[in-house]
C-alpha cells in the first residue's frame, strides 16, 4: 500500500502546479539555509580524532606571579613555560608526549627558478608523529638521537615537498632554513585535521597549515623565536637562555595516554609537580592545576563560538518560517480535495487510510524539497568557501551532512503535513455527496 500511495504522491505533484512548486521551493530555502549553517558547524565543532581525543591530554599551569591575583583566577595563557615543558618531558607519564612551538623563516630552494621564500612550521618532538598518526608518503620522523642531539633534521608536507622537488622523493637531500642546512627525514602525505587542533594557540583551528616540522631541541638550539603566542607576565631578562629559564609561556603540551581510566593518575602526577616546583620557588599561587582532554580543551577554546550557535540558531528559525508558509500551501492544496476525500470514504476508505495517504504525498514533497535544498545548500557552500581560506576549510559537506538533509526535509515536511492532513480526514462523506 505505501509503494501505492508513494507513486500517488509523484503523480500528484502535477496537480495543482503552481501550489506544488512554491511547497517545494519554500521547503528547499528553509532547508538549504538550516543546512549550510549546520554543516559549518558540524565541521566546526567535529572531534579530529574520535578514536582517541579522550587519551589526549593538555596540561596548563597557572604560574604567574602573585601580584594581582585572586584565588579562583584563571591562568595568564593556554601553554607553558619551557622549563615545564623539559621537565614533562623528561619525566611525565603517558605512552608519549611532545612539546611544540612555531617556527618559521626563509627557505632557500635548490632550483634555480625558484627564489627564497618564507615558511611556516613547527617544532615538536619525535613523538608528535605518532602521537596524531600523521601519514607519511616517503621516509619517516627524526629519531630520538636527533631530538637528544638537537639535530638539524626536517620533515616536509606533502605540498611544500611537490612545491620543491615536484614528485621526487627528497629524503636525504637537504634543505637550506634560515640559513641552515637541514636533512630531509620524512615527506608526510595529506593531514588537514579540521580543526587544526595541535597548535591552535597563535595559530587559529581554521587558520594556515603548517609546512614542515624540525626538533624542537634544534630550533632552540638555533635559538629561533616563536612563531606565535608568547606570555610573559615579567621582565625575562637578557638573553635566550634567560627566555628558556624564565615563566613566559610559549609551548604547547601534549601527552597520549594509554587509556582514559588514566587521567586521574596523570592529574595526581602534574599536582605533584606543581607541588614540588612551589618548594624550588615557583608557581606561587598554588592554584588547581588545568588537565584537558582533546574535545575539553577545543570547548575551553571556543572553538565554536556562540555567533556560530546564534546563525544556526537563526537559520533554524527560518525553516520553522518556512514550514509555516508550508502548511498554508498545503491547507489550500488539500482544500479542493475534499470532493475526493469524500468519494473515498462513501467507498469504504477509512480514515485512517486517507491519513496514510495524504502524509505520504506530503513525504513525497519534502523528498523533492530535499534534493532542491541539497543543490541549493552546496552553491551556498561554494559561495561561502569563496570568501575566505578558513571558510574554505569548513564549509564542506559530508555523508552525514547529506543524509540529515533529506531526513531534515522529509521530517520538516511530514511535520508540516500533519494539520492539512488531519483536517481532510475530518470530511464528512454524505455532505460532500450532497453538494456535487
Amino acid at each position: 500500500m505505501f509503494a501505492y500511495y508513494f507513486k500517488l504522491g509523484l503523480r500528484n505533484l502535477r496537480r495543482n502546479p503552481v501550489l506544488t512548486a512554491l511547497m517545494v521551493l519554500t521547503l528547499a530555502v528553509g532547508v538549504a539555509a538550516s543546512v549550510s549553517t549546520l554543516t559549518i558547524l558540524h565541521v566546526m565543532s567535529g572531534d579530529p580524532m574520535p578514536h582517541k581525543s579522550d587519551r589526549l591530554f593538555v596540561p596548563i599551569f597557572n604560574n604567574g606571579p602573585l601580584e594581582d591575583y585572586s584565588p579562583g583566577d584563571e591562568p595568564n595563557d593556554d601553554q607553558v613555560s619551557y622549563r615545564d615543558a623539559i621537565n614533562m618531558l623528561a619525566a611525565g607519564p603517558g605512552e608519549r608526549r611532545t612539546a611544540m612551538m612555531g617556527v618559521g623563516g626563509s627557505l632557500q630552494p635548490e632550483r634555480k627558478d625558484l627564489t627564497p621564500f618564507a615558511v611556516t612550521g613547527g617544532g615538536p618532538t619525535r613523538d608528535f608523529f605518532a602521537m596524531f598518526e600523521i601519514p607519511f608518503r616517503y621516509g619517516q620522523a627524526w629519531s630520538a638521537a636527533d631530538d637528544k642531539s638537537g639535530a638539524d633534521v626536517i620533515v616536509l608536507t606533502r605540498a611544500l615537498s611537490e612545491k620543491l622537488y615536484g614528485n621526487d622523493n627528497p629524503v636525504g637531500r637537504r634543505v637550506r632554513l634560515e640559513g641552515f642546512d637541514f636533512l630531509v627525514t620524512g615527506v608526510i602525505d595529506t593531514w588537514n585535521p579540521i580543526p587544526r587542533f595541535h597548535r591552535i594557540v597563535g595559530m587559529g583551528p581554521f587558520d594556515r597549515e603548517d609546512e614542515f616540522f624540525v626538533p624542537l631541541t634544534s630550533a632552540v638550539r638555533h635559538e629561533w623565536n616563536n612563531y606565535g603566542s608568547t606570555n610573559c607576565t615579567g621582565n625575562a631578562g637578557p638573553g635566550y637562555q634567560a627566555f628558556l629559564d624564565s615563566e613566559c609561556t610559549w609551548l604547547q603540551f601534549w601527552f597520549e595516554l594509554r587509556a582514559a581510566s588514566e587521567r586521574a593518575a596523570l592529574q595526581d602526577w602534574l599536582d605533584g609537580y606543581a607541588a614540588e616546583q612551589r618548594k624550588l620557588g615557583r608557581m606561587p599561587r598554588k592554584a588547581h592545576n588545568d588537565l584537558y582532554n582533546l574535545t575539553e580543551w577545543l570547548e575551553h577554546l571556543k572553538v565554536v563560538g556562540n555567533d556560530n550557535k546564534l546563525s544556526a540558531w537563526l537559520a533554524f528559525g527560518f525553516l520553522l518560517l518556512c514550514l509555516v508558509n508550508t502548511i498554508g500551501l498545503l491547507l489550500a492544496k488539500f482544500s479542493v480535495r475534499a470532493a475526493e476525500v469524500g468519494v473515498r470514504r462513501a467507498l469504504g476508505a477509512s480514515r485512517r487510510e486517507i491519513f496514510q495517504q495524504f502524509l505520504t504525498e506530503t513525504a513525497v514533497v519534502g523528498l523533492v524539497g530535499g534534493l532542491l535544498g541539497l543543490l541549493l545548500a552546496l552553491g551556498a557552500l561554494s559561495l561561502i568557501s569563496l570568501q575566505s581560506k578558513q571558510l574554505a576549510l569548513v564549509a564542506r559537506m559530508d555523508w552525514t551532512m547529506l543524509a540529515v538533509t533529506f531526513l531534515l526535509a522529509v521530517a520538516a515536511a511530514v511535520l508540516a503535513g500533519l494539520l492539512p492532513t488531519w483536517r481532510a480526514c475530518q470530511v464528512t462523506p454524505a455532505l460532500q455527496l450532497k453538494s456535487q
